[in-house]
């Protein structure tokens, strides 16, 4: 039997209208099915994110050809509208142009984030909008629900599904306008509706990697981007010996150990890279460790203000890393992360902490990018 949904959009005897961002995957064609069966008046709308003819078309890619294709037969095959719009100059210009530029600072940077900030819950949310929407609909694996200052996120169900990490830049007036139908799901039984309704991507494998990077190859994709980040530079210790020359900063990653090219006889890990000097510093494991994480862009969406104190917070500083204690905290322009274990290795400028609430953890409160405040 295939469940219902209450979308909570409803301000007439009709359910509403909704746009379904279809990306070609199971969990989005999911959600459209949802939302249609429940009694909404369903439009999909699927992105083209890039140029289909030179991208990959590899088994688990994302928002390739065979992606929009598919959206297309499982929209005809619920009946419902489907328009595809060309985004790949907007997706260019604020994700793939971002993401080698994240790499010529030293960063690592997180593309998925900028996918859904800038395009999906940006440039979509203006269509749905336009097409008198009344909720725009994903299949992201999180949830969402009313409160006493409007509705708030949560993390999803299957926590080992959950997105929240990649999504801890949504807004409070996004999230008045999206809906979440899978956050109470858990992947198998995503797929089983999936199966029961006929769907074709009902066995298609999950995307994985970034779907503008051809096997995960960083490379080839920045040295055609930003050439000018492989200018040579330095690797040193910590103490300012040369150890060796590289080819470029945006080979190396903070917490990387392989690849340095360097046999010394111990174990040495990438703990700076700089931008400027182009100094890539090795070390210990131990000199990896940080207590204070510095944060920039920071998105905040809980009910109590913590601007100019000090604020208990549970974080999360890796998509796959569990949430750990800490203080949030606020001093001047300043914004900064103290964790309660005192120590945490491998943290790279350009990835995600994000915020949790102490008392409840499933509750999303927003997060920040972490940045060297050496260089602000």
């Amino acid at each position: 039997m295939i469940p219902k949904i209450n979308l909570d959009i409803s301000n007439s005897d009709k359910k509403g209208r909704v746009v379904v961002a279809m990306s070609g995957g199971v969990d989005s064609s999911v959600a459209a099915a949802l939302a249609k069966l429940s009694g909404y008046e369903t439009i999909g709308v699927t992105l083209q994110l890039y140029d289909s003819g030179s991208s990959p078309k590899k088994k688990g890619s994302c928002c390739a050809g065979q992606d929009i294709h598919d959206a297309k037969k499982v929209a005809s095959s619920l009946e419902i509208p489907h328009y595809v719009l060309n985004y790949e100059e907007i997706f260019k210009k604020k994700v793939i142009d971002d993401f080698a530029l994240s790499y010529e600072r030293g960063e690592t940077p997180i593309p998925c984030v900028l996918c859904n900030e800038k395009v999906k819950f940006d440039d979509l949310f203006k269509v749905a909008k336009d097409l008198e929407a009344d909720a725009l609909v994903t299949g992201h694996y999180i949830s969402s629900q009313e409160g006493k200052m409007g509705r708030e996120m949560y993390r999803a169900k299957d926590i080992d599904r959950d997105q929240s990490y990649f999504l801890f830049k949504t807004t409070r007036e996004q999230l008045e306008f999206l809906r979440f139908p899978l956050g109470g799901f858990t992947k198998p039984e995503i797929r089983k509706i999936a199966d029961e309704l006929g769907l074709v991507v009902s066995q298609k494998p999950d995307s994985q990697d970034i779907c503008f990077v051809p096997d995960g190859k960083y490379s080839n994709v920045l040295s055609k981007l930003k050439p000018e980040g492989y200018k040579k530079g330095r690797i040193v210790s910590k103490e300012g010996d040369f150890l060796g020359d590289h080819d470029g900063i945006v080979n190396f990653t903070i917490g990387q150990r392989r690849g340095l090219g360097l046999a010394t006889g111990e174990p040495l890990y990438v703990i700076d890279i700089d931008p400027i000097s182009l100094d890539v510093t090795v070390g210990s494991k131990e000199d990896l460790k940080k207590e204070i994480l510095h944060l920039r862009d920071v998105n905040w969406i809980g009910d109590e203000d913590f601007i100019n104190k000090s604020y208990k917070v549970k974080v999360k500083i890796g998509s796959t890393l569990n949430l750990e204690g800490a203080n949030l905290i606020s001093e001047g322009n300043s914004i900064s992360v103290k964790l309660d274990s005192g120590i945490r290795e491998g943290i790279s400028p350009g990835q995600a902490c994000v915020f949790y609430d102490d008392h409840n953890s499933s509750r999303v409160l927003g997060g920040g990018w972490i940045y060297d405040n050496r260089l602000s």
